[in-house]
């Protein structure tokens, strides 16, 4: 659970794994915009260097229009 005082990561996400730029607790799903403590995140786009909360969050991003 992210804390009030919890700040924003910047990460470089790399194919299986991602590189932490700047400190922080949490990252942004690019998808639904729900904060996803670093600890937790387990979906992201190497390609669009974005972050997702949840498989069907990734799933919907990622699928052709």
């Amino acid at each position: 659970m992210l804390k009030p005082e919890s700040r924003p990561a910047k990460l470089q996400y790399l194919t299986n794994n991602f590189r932490v730029l700047v400190d922080g607790d949490y990252v942004t799903c690019a998808g639904t915009g729900a904060r996803i403590p670093l600890e937790e995140l387990r979906y992201w786009s190497a390609a669009r260097q974005e972050a997702y909360a949840t498989a069907e969050a990734a799933t919907a991003a990622l699928a052709p229009r």
